[in-house]
């Protein structure tokens, strides 16, 4: 997701499956009906427009959403209640924050393909969030992003090993013909002339 989405406090993640909300500008009655649609394992992801004059959720129902066992809210607009917000624990990703209360008129909808902060994000698909922002994962390539993804840890373990023990070399002067730069780097600069 853009850039801008993040935790509304340190130290905040979230995994889960998305149970996705489509919101009128300012409006938040349908992620009130949300919070009680879902449960232990489930994602809130709400298209906010990316509206920045309301706060679509604050301190009471970030404390509904944490007592039904939601895994997290994502929004694509501005919270507040921030210090309230990480006090609660739930992680709760927005764009910011704002004291302006939200209108509850409708229209919106539940669990229907919508766009959150750049982003297409169906019901079912896989949301991951931390300090770096939020990422998803469509659910028909789950498997797939979750093979590639522990694949890339064995190797970035194995390079932070590499890293670690020539750096240990290095402290005792013994690094004599050991490179630590990563293999595929060689072939690549080469067709710049390197």
């Amino acid at each position: 997701m853009h850039y801008t989405v993040k935790p509304v406090a340190p130290g905040m993640k979230v995994v889960g499956t998305a149970l996705t909300v489509d919101l009128r500008a300012g409006d938040n009655l349908f992620l009130h009906q949300g919070i009680y649609c879902g449960g232990e394992g489930y994602v809130l992801v709400a298209d906010g427009k990316g509206h920045t004059e309301n706060a679509y959720l604050g301190e009471l129902m970030a404390g509904a959403a944490k007592a039904m066992g939601l895994e997290g809210i994502i929004v694509d607009g501005f919270v507040r209640d921030k210090e309230m917000l990480g006090e609660i624990g739930l992680p709760i990703f927005a764009k910011g924050f704002i004291p302006n209360g939200p209108f509850k008129d409708g229209p919106g909808a539940i669990n229907t393909p919508i766009s959150c902060a750049g982003v297409a994000v169906h019901p079912g698909d896989l949301i991951v969030g931390d300090e770096d922002g939020v990422i998803v994962v469509p659910k028909d390539k789950i498997e797939e992003a979750l093979h590639k993804a522990e694949n890339k840890l064995q190797y970035e373990e194995k390079r932070l090993q590499t890293i670690a023990n020539y750096e240990e070399k290095r402290k005792q002067g013994n690094t004599d013909g050991v490179s630590i730069a990563p293999p595929w780097l060689e072939d690549k600069i080469k067709e710049f002339g390197f």
